[in-house]
């Protein structure tokens, strides 16, 4: 069955695979190849790492030509949107975050701006860049790395090691360990009571280490799940041709709001996260 919209001999499951193919590069035989690596562990999306550092970098230069051009009178409309992102998560850092750290409030910043980024690159529509790409010879061009999940999952175990990093730094290694150890049933410390002590720290480890590997991958799921979900529904909708562009407006309307939700969400929770890591029991 061929496409509608221009997409030439393509069969629908053909568009749509071709869609969500990363542009990869992996080692064979010692030599590196380019989209040759089903199955291959190490392979590289380069698509994805391209337009993350890309966007990355444009948060960190915009934002630094922002500062250095702010003025005390009249601001221009680009620095008035740079105060109020700024007020806006420096106000959910403060609500949110009960410890001490000059890292908190610009990690929420490039989280909330950097994700949001990547998520907007979702209401392109989805055959300009790839059909740019084709152009010039490159045949797969994935624009929104929130819809890969080795992104998705490389930001959320970044948080992880930033849990583990700050639980240790303010209440040491034997912190970390008794609360892995002696919650949320404390085992008992004197009488016949001690002989099921090491059951209940047994069970209380188990418990631990599953909500505590649940935060990096209830993270790193979520912001995957919804964006790609959303990915998917654009290529869908640019199956049916001409009349894709009311429907595409409308779906992107709708999905502006999840877009910054979900930046919104991921910012949120590793603020929560982070303060459970600094805060007493």
């Amino acid at each position: 069955m061929a496409t509608e919209g221009g997409h030439g001999p393509q069969t629908s499951g053909e568009y749509i695979s071709h869609h969500l193919q990363n542009l990869q590069a992996c080692k064979v035989d010692g030599e590196w190849v380019w989209n040759q690596c089903a199955g291959n562990p190490w392979a590289i999306n380069v698509d994805s790492m391209f337009w993350a550092v890309s966007l990355g970098l444009l948060f960190c230069i915009s934002f630094w030509w922002a500062a250095r051009k702010s003025t005390s009178g009249t601001p221009s409309k680009f620095q008035a949107l740079v105060e109020i992102i700024y007020e806006f998560v420096d106000t959910s850092v403060k609500e949110t975050f009960q410890g001490k750290s000059r890292l908190i409030a610009p990690l929420a910043m490039t989280i909330f701006v950097w994700v949001f980024l990547m998520n907007f690159m979702d209401l392109i529509p989805v055959d300009w860049i790839p059909a740019g790409a084709a152009a010039i010879g490159i045949p797969y061009m994935k624009v929104v790395p929130t819809t890969d999940l080795n992104v998705t999952f490389g930001m959320a175990i970044a948080v992880f090691v930033l849990i583990l990093f700050y639980t240790i730094k303010y209440k040491g290694v034997l912190g970390l360990i008794g609360e892995l150890t002696l919650h949320p049933l404390p085992p008992p410390r004197k009488g016949w009571g001690l002989l099921a002590a090491p059951f209940m720290i047994a069970f209380n480890l188990v418990l631990e280490l599953v909500a505590l590997i649940a935060k990096p991958v209830s993270l790193s799921l979520r912001l995957f799940g919804n964006l790609f979900a959303g990915e998917l529904i654009f290529i869908l909708i640019a199956l049916v041709g001409w009349w894709q562009l009311p429907l595409h407006f409308v779906w992107a309307v709708f999905h502006l709001l999840i877009v910054t939700l979900q930046a919104f969400i991921f910012m949120m929770l590793t603020i929560v996260y982070l303060s459970l890591a600094t805060a007493e029991h």
